[in-house]
């Protein structure tokens, strides 16, 4: 049965950054000031799939349809 994780910017103004390295992949929480909050580590041989969302940002009325 394989494992589901979810690393997400929990507040405004953070950011999710993935590094790998070495066979690691680290994901890491990152706030405004490059202070990190939580990371996750794990054996890049074991991963099936790295899903990444872009962020959700407002519709402007000057933006083209």
């Amino acid at each position: 049965m394989p494992l589901s994780y979810e690393v997400a910017a929990t507040r405004a103004g953070r950011r999710v950054e993935v590094t790998v390295g070495r066979g690691i992949v680290e994901v890491s929480e990152i706030t405004r000031g490059g202070t990190t909050v939580r990371t996750a580590r794990f054996m890049a041989s074991r991963i099936l799939a790295l899903v990444e969302h872009p962020v959700q940002r407002q519709v402007l009325p000057d933006d083209e349809a």
